[in-house]
């Protein structure tokens, strides 16, 4: 059996009369909780700024800054034992006088071997002696090699002629042919003009000097690998050391 339920007016005004004693809560606005915010930040206590001492370490001994002794090896080609053979009181000098490093050629395994000792005072003369080495071994002249030494700015770069352009055969002897001149007067004239040191060993290519001096070089000697003339690559070159040297 089904039952309605009936409700009554005077039970309907209890219902309403109950939902009014409910408690409602109240929401602040953002412009009352940013002002108390302020307020909070105003009285809170902050400590003042501490001053914090710097370690204090002692000295470190040049014998604990150098570290064991380093040695570097340069490896020499056949076709430059003579050279060196002849050169070898110019090449050990300068690295024994000036840089104080220890230096000898092995002839068992054809290496000239560079050693740090006690008197090195620059670790890095390490490397300026086994740059200065290397350049004799590619080709270049003492004198030329000893700027190696002398000079931070200096650099070696090595490329092949068939890096920028795969030649073989005939086309290779000419584009070498014609980096070289006619009894060399063309690596002279951009010697010259970038102030570089170019040596042409078969299809390998050597250039000494600064890095801008390096890339105003390889830039003409890549024209001239390409198939451009030399008297197009010989303006191009005057041109672009006319505006560094204006520009410095």
């Amino acid at each position: 059996m089904d039952t309605d339920v009936i409700t009554t007016p005077g039970a309907v005004a209890a219902i309403d009369s109950k939902d009014d004693t409910e408690p409602f809560t109240k929401v602040k606005s953002k412009k009352t909780q940013k002002r108390k915010r302020e307020q909070d930040g105003v009285d809170m206590d902050t400590e003042g700024p501490v001053a914090c001492k710097r370690p204090q370490f002692p000295p470190i001994s040049s014998d604990k800054l150098k570290g064991p002794d380093e040695m570097r090896k340069v490896a020499v080609p056949a076709h430059r034992y003579t050279p060196l053979k002849e050169n070898w009181l110019k090449i050990f000098t300068p690295i024994v006088e000036n840089l104080q490093l220890q230096v000898r050629f092995n002839l068992k395994t054809r290496h000239v071997e560079i050693k740090t000792c006690k008197e090195t005072q620059d670790i890095g003369s390490l490397t300026k002696a086994s740059d200065f080495v290397k350049a004799f071994v590619l080709g270049f002249q003492v004198e030329d090699a000893l700027a190696l030494i002398r000079l931070d700015e200096l650099f070696l770069e090595s490329f092949d002629v068939t890096d920028v352009k795969p030649l073989k055969g005939d086309h290779l002897s000419r584009a070498i042919g014609r980096i070289a001149g006619k009894g060399g007067k063309t690596k002279f004239t951009i010697e010259n003009v970038t102030k570089t040191r170019i040596v042409l060993a078969e299809t390998k290519v050597h250039i000494l000097g600064s890095f801008q001096n390096i890339k105003m070089a390889r830039t003409a000697i890549c024209n001239l690998i390409l198939g451009s003339p030399p008297s197009k690559v010989y303006g191009n070159i005057r041109v672009v050391a006319s505006r560094t040297s204006e520009r410095f």
